[in-house]
Formats: structure tokens, C-alpha cells, sequence
């Protein structure tokens, strides 16, 4: 009796059994598979995974892990160098063929290609397949044959192939078991939870894994699709998907939200559902950014901005006070204590803590994004890259330096009622809706009636916003002058 043909299925950032290209290939070319997981985060370096990743890789590694389970497999772990492991895996187990699903980080990219080329040459039959991406970024160029740097034009080419992106693969109804004899790390040996717990607001918030993912979906398509392009500014509103940690962890596809949206409505290029798809548009875009310019994770796609004039003096305090939430702007604060609490923050936040960082404090967008890093559950080197270089005004499609956010208005025009600012600084609950977002302007008198002292119970504000804001505009006006 022949052995039977077995495969490697090397998960990833691919936590699902739904449209998964690599097993859906292995399970069609083999009648044994077995699902790997290999812990390897210096592979990633300098971008291993951050705190908050950490946690939400090993609640998403147990879902997945009870997926297979409940499909006949199990989940393989493993950790060390991946390529040791993966040879020691396929001397265990005999495998001829090894199959992935490609990401698209630099490191990754050079570690893919190392080992794809050693397994070849130890003669495995070895593929690399698209999971992340409805269009691949070597797959959407400009008429000149180059990456677009501009989101507009690059969207208009995407969306005229929407038509033709492939409908997502079923997950598979059963899987072959694993031999008991292959030897498995427990999860909880990866080390990925917290010692100090401090992630109960993680777990309040979300369920990471396939079925979370799902949930979510249908609940944004069923409550918030419509209004979408009306709400999805409003932090204190649930306008969101809060697609985005399922997303990069690979719970859900963008093949499989595509098709969602499609099914829930005829016309998908108009109203809310335009504008969704638009936002998963900029996921798409960053990443074929990252891929085509692999240096911009740390140095700035427009060179004028490697010699800005940052700040030094009393840089590590200010830094300090904007990832505490205490610089004294209410949504500022209310934003960096969400993303604290939540291991997540309102994209329309996103922006206004960026700004304030790179403008008004002018601290390198380079700071930011480490500690967004180390703290969103959704953190993802491309989108992470792009979102900082596009507010600090130094990357494609970049916000021209000169459009400085002012919170005070962002908190007036996105939070008129204040509740997103009450919700994260409860210290300001009493304020009225004319001094949420600028209690300064009080006079203490009244601001002692509603039990608020600056420099007490709330921060005084740590910068002038118009001052700083003519500041920024002078170091630009340097960078320009020598350009």
C-alpha cells in the first residue's frame, strides 16, 4: 500500500479555513495535510509583532486551532528558525509539497524567498498563493509601467476590476486528521499573553478568530453599511467596520468582504457600499506602497522630509504625555486612551493625534508609529507606514504639510455632542458641548463649579495650538528652501 501524498499548510497571517488558497491547493494535490504554525517573530524584525499583537495572535491561533479541530485536523505549533522547522516537519512526516499564502513586508518577503528556494532545492514541491489581496501589488501599474503614489488614479484602475476578482473559496467541509504522533507546542508555550495583565479592555472588545470576523461583518452590513459615507467620521458612533485587526490577521479575506457587500447590495460602487469599498481600497493601496518601496517603514518616500528640523527639547516628556492621553487636548486624549484601553482607535483619530504629534509637537512621525505599533490590535506595517506618512506630510498621496489638523475643530465638527470625549475623559463628563473640546477658554470659576481644575483634574494644554501650528510651518518652509 503507497504512502499517502502529504503537504505543509504554513499558516501565517492566514487564521481562517474560508478562501484560504494554500490549504483550499494542498487539500485538491494531497491526501494528507498538515496545518503548521511556526512562531518566528525575530524573523520579522524590526517589526516583530508588538504588545497588542501578541494577544490577539494568540486568542486568533486558538480559534483557528479549534476550527481545525472541529474539521477533523489540529493545528501543528512549533518555534524557532521557520525553515529548521519546517525541514524537521517534512522529515517527520514525509510531506513532498509545502504550501503558503504570501505576505508582502520586506522581511517576509526575503525570508518567503529563502525558504521557497531551499525547500525546491531539497526537492518539495513548494507554492506560494494570495489570500490578502484582491489585487496583488505588481498587478496595478500607471500607463508608464510604475506603482501609482497617488490613491485617486489607483483606485479608479482597481474598481473597473472589481467585476472580475474571484469568488471566495468555501472553507472545507472535513480535513484528514493529523498523526497523533507529531508533536505540537502548546499555545500557551509561545509566551504571547501579557505577564501584567493589562488587556481586559482587549478582551472586552473583541473576539479575534474566523467567526468573530464574520460576526463583525454582518453586523456592519446589517446596522451601519448605508450611512457608512455619512458616519464613518464620528468616533463616538458605531460607523465602522472594525474590520481592520481581523483583516490583518487574516480571520477574513478581502475576497470574502467583497462578496458580502455584492450580496447585500446590487449596486456596490455608490453610496455606503462605495465608500467602504473605497477604505479597503487604501488597505490595498498601502500595501502595494510597501512592496514597491520597502525603505518607508522608517525613512520618509519624500526625501525633503529626511532633514525636517524635528524638535529635541523636551521631546521624550511630550512623547511621554501623548501616549498617556494628558496633553490637554480632550480628543487627543479621549483618542490615545481608547487606542490604550482598546488596542484600537477611530481612523478620524488616527489623524488628529497623528497631526498633533508630527505638527504641533513636532516629534518624528517615526515615534508615533512605533507606539501605535506596539499598541493596535489592527497594527499593520503598510497601513501603520502609510497612515503616518500621510499625515506627517512626507509620504504618497501625503496631506500637504501645510494642512495642519486643528483639534478643537475636528472635536466640534466629529464629536459635536462630546460624547466620544466624555467617554474616554470622564474627568470632562460635566462640560458643556461649547467647552468639551476647549476647556481652557473657560474661566476657572466655571470650570471649578463643574469639578474641573486645570492642572489638577485635567491637563492645561501642553502647547499652543496656534503657535506650534506656525512653528510647523516654518520648519517646512526650511525643508523647502533646501530642496
Amino acid at each position: 500500500m503507497s504512502t499517502p501524498r502529504t503537504a505543509i499548510v504554513w499558516f501565517r497571517r492566514d487564521l481562517r479555513l474560508a478562501d484560504n488558497p494554500a490549504l483550499a491547493t494542498a487539500l485538491e494535490r494531497c491526501a494528507q495535510v498538515i496545518p503548521v504554525y511556526i512562531h518566528a517573530p525575530g524573523e520579522e524584525a524590526p517589526w516583530q509583532p508588538g504588545g497588542a499583537s501578541r494577544w490577539w495572535l494568540h486568542h486568533g491561533l486558538t480559534a483557528l486551532a479549534a476550527d481545525l479541530a472541529d474539521a477533523g485536523s489540529r493545528l501543528v505549533v512549533a518555534q524557532g528558525e521557520s525553515l529548521s522547522a519546517l525541514r524537521r516537519l517534512i522529515q517527520a512526516t514525509g510531506a513532498v509539497e509545502c504550501h503558503w499564502n504570501r505576505l508582502y513586508e520586506p522581511a517576509t518577503i526575503a525570508r518567503d524567498t529563502a525558504v521557497k528556494q531551499a525547500l525546491r532545492g531539497d526537492g518539495l514541491h513548494c507554492d506560494s498563493h494570495n489570500a490578502a489581496m484582491l489585487f496583488e501589488p505588481w498587478t496595478v501599474q500607471t500607463t508608464a509601467g510604475e506603482p501609482y503614489r497617488v490613491f485617486s488614479p489607483y483606485w479608479r484602475q482597481c474598481a473597473q476590476k472589481l467585476t472580475d476578482v474571484a469568488a471566495p473559496l468555501p472553507a472545507p467541509g472535513a480535513l484528514p486528521p493529523v498523526p497523533a504522533a507529531l508533536e505540537s507546542l502548546p499555545i500557551d508555550a509561545l509566551g504571547l499573553l501579557p505577564r501584567i495583565r493589562w488587556d481586559q479592555g482587549l478582551a472586552d472588545t473583541w473576539q479575534p478568530g474566523a467567526a468573530g470576523a464574520a460576526a463583525r461583518l454582518r453586523r456592519f452590513l446589517g446596522q451601519a453599511l448605508d450611512a457608512y459615507g455619512e458616519r464613518r467620521d464620528l468616533p463616538g458612533e458605531p460607523g465602522t467596520s472594525q474590520l481592520s485587526p481581523h483583516l490583518h490577521w487574516g480571520e477574513i479575506g478581502p475576497r470574502q468582504v467583497l462578496a458580502a457587500v455584492r450580496d447585500a447590495r446590487a449596486d456596490i460602487t455608490a453610496g455606503g457600499a462605495g465608500s467602504f469599498l473605497r477604505e479597503l481600497g487604501w488597505r490595498e493601496f498601502s500595501m502595494q506602497l510597501l512592496f514597491h518601496f520597502p525603505h518607508t517603514p522608517a525613512e520618509p518616500l519624500d526625501t525633503r522630509f529626511a532633514g525636517f528640523p524635528w524638535r529635541t527639547d523636551g521631546a521624550e516628556g511630550l512623547l511621554e504625555a501623548w501616549q498617556r492621553g494628558q496633553t490637554g487636548i480632550p480628543i487627543v486624549d479621549a483618542g490615545m486612551r481608547e487606542l490604550w484601553h482598546t488596542g484600537w482607535m477611530h481612523n478620524r483619530v488616527r489623524m488628529v493625534v497623528a497631526s498633533l504629534l508630527t505638527k504641533n509637537l513636532r516629534l518624528p512621525w517615526q515615534e508615533g508609529a512605533r507606539w501605535f505599533w506596539d499598541t493596535l490590535v489592527d497594527a499593520d506595517l503598510a497601513n501603520n507606514t502609510q497612515g503616518w506618512q500621510w499625515t506627517a506630510g512626507c509620504g504618497a498621496d501625503a496631506a500637504p504639510y501645510f494642512r495642519i489638523f486643528n483639534p478643537v475643530r475636528q472635536g466640534e465638527r466629529f464629536d459635536a455632542g462630546g460624547d466620544y470625549v466624555r467617554r474616554w475623559c470622564p474627568e470632562l463628563a460635566a462640560l458643556p458641548e461649547r467647552l468639551i473640546h476647549q476647556p481652557w477658554t473657560a474661566k476657572p470659576a466655571l470650570l471649578e463649579g463643574l469639578g474641573v481644575q486645570l492642572g489638577r483634574d485635567y491637563p492645561a494644554p501642553m502647547v499652543d495650538l496656534q503657535r506650534s501650528r506656525d512653528e510647523a510651518l516654518a520648519a517646512y518652509e526650511q525643508i523647502k528652501q533646501q530642496s
